[in-house]
């Protein structure tokens, strides 16, 4: 039956399904229809939407037109919209099942997820939360394309993305590492300017490379940076083996690394302001009651994290 807007909530439905899997043969097998009622369902949707959705090529499967990636996302939010108005007519809007997609900043992830999956499950166990974790263009990416609901991360980067709305939770102030043999391991806190003559271990990810090298630069001096890892832990595993010294934010509950050594953390007197940590979505985008949910469970936890 035609709704009086013209489609169904089914037809939205397969037509998702046909973006996502990029073919209507794979789309009927996962809903289990016939294929002909999944490019029935589709045509009839372009010809009342009177827009091409797909572009269709033998043998390579289907291709999204910009009018079908828009309504991609804007059938993903509907659709979402609509299961909630169904479950609260069936009252049990109060208990939140489903899934979440979360983007998290890949050094912020040991942080935060242990606490907000251990605190989730508590509060809401009938929602999943599936994370992405990639560095901060990669977030964004997925944010634009509907792939998650929001993301966890840095300031560093979202100034230029006009279409995000963002929210600060916590702040990380920067600070040093240095091996716990280092002479100046016992200080408790460091200029930078101090550690001129020893090699730089960069944390080597786009966005954080440049502040850090901006921080070393506005005390004056070019880091010399010896030794280069996109992984946080290995970071810490160099330094404690006395083969530079970090700058850092996030703060691991030990002191201890992987590669068995230990650091000594030393408050950076010049180091600036903190970097922020934020929850970044899409601007104008209504969230699930479900993705709400976890949002605020997110606030509660990033402002538990004592020490981190």
């Amino acid at each position: 039956m035609t709704s009086p807007l013209g489609f169904t909530l089914v037809q939205l439905r397969y037509f998702l399904v046909a973006a996502e899997r990029g073919s209507m043969t794979e789309a009927s097998a996962e809903l289990h229809i016939a294929q002909s009622a999944v490019s029935a369902a589709v045509h009839n949707l372009e010809r009342e939407l009177q827009v091409q959705l797909f572009i269709r090529r033998r043998g390579r499967g289907l291709t999204l037109t910009p009018a079908g990636e828009r309504l991609q996302q804007q059938a993903r939010e509907l659709l979402a919209r609509a299961r909630e108005v169904e479950r609260e007519a069936r009252g049990d809007g109060e208990t939140l099942t489903g899934p979440v997609s979360v983007g998290c900043f890949v050094t912020l992830a040991p942080s935060y997820l242990p606490l907000l999956f251990s605190e989730c499950t508590r509060r809401h166990p009938g929602i999943e939360i599936d994370v992405l974790e990639a560095e901060t263009d990669h977030l964004v990416q997925a944010l634009a394309a509907g792939r998650i609901d929001f993301a966890l991360t840095y300031g560093l980067g979202l100034s230029s993305e006009p279409d995000l709305h963002t929210e600060t939770i916590a702040d990380a102030p920067a600070y040093v590492i240095v091996a716990a043999g280092h002479p100046l391991a016992g200080q408790g806190s460091v200029e930078l300017a101090e550690l001129a003559a020893d090699p730089l271990v960069l944390l080597d990810l786009p966005h954080s490379r440049d502040y850090f090298h901006s921080l070393v630069a506005a005390t004056g001096t070019a880091p010399d940076v010896r030794y280069r890892t996109q992984s946080y832990e290995t970071v810490r595993s160099l330094v404690s083996r006395g083969l530079g010294y970090s700058v850092l934010n996030q703060r691991p509950a030990t002191s201890q690394t992987y590669g068995g050594g230990e650091v000594a953390e030393l408050a950076l007197r010049d180091g600036g302001p903190p970097l922020e940590v934020k929850i970044a979505s899409v601007g104008g985008m209504t969230q699930t009651a479900r993705a709400r949910a976890v949002m605020d469970v997110l606030r509660d936890v990033s402002g538990g994290r004592c020490g981190l």
